[in-house]
């Protein structure tokens, strides 16, 4: 009933596009309903929901031009990334509010001679420079760019 909500991608449009709006729809039906991430990365699920969001994805990945071997992994690389961030928002401690006062209290615990890196960005999120916060997006583009290089090669 969950994969039933998720935005399923259509073959020969823009492959990216497809494929990015899936990965949103994925991230954020997920985080909607909580419990449901991890009962879909540890079971097989062949339900009807299922199997039709798994088809269109390769679908639309082996109508752009993706082997079935490149499609297999990038629907895997793409669900890992889903799944992984957002079991990680779900329990993440602090809430991105908090970033920047979290950040001052746990400061004097990070020695600059040996963490001089860790201290610079978290006197960014102290100062409101950065904010900190998880870019589900921008991980997101990493591997869709990938991927539309291995279409290029």
């Amino acid at each position: 009933m969950v994969v039933a909500e998720i935005y399923v991608p259509r073959a020969g449009t823009d492959w990216r596009a497809e494929l990015r709006h899936r990965a949103i729809s994925a991230h954020e039906v997920l985080l909607t309903h909580r419990w449901a991430t991890g009962l879909l990365g540890s079971r097989v699920n062949v339900g009807p929901a299922m199997l039709r969001y798994v088809d269109a994805t390769l679908g639309c990945l082996i109508t752009a031009g993706f082997t079935y071997e490149q499609a297999d992994r990038a629907w895997n690389a793409l669900d890992s990334h889903i799944y992984g961030f957002t079991i990680q928002a779900i329990n993440f401690p602090l809430d991105p509010a908090e970033f920047a006062s979290a950040a001052e209290q746990f400061l004097p615990l990070v020695p600059a001679e040996t963490h001089p890196h860790l201290r610079t960005l978290s006197g960014l999120v102290i100062a409101g420079s950065h904010s900190g916060a998880a870019d589900f997006t921008f991980g997101l583009d990493l591997l869709l760019d990938g991927l539309a290089g291995l279409l290029t090669r």
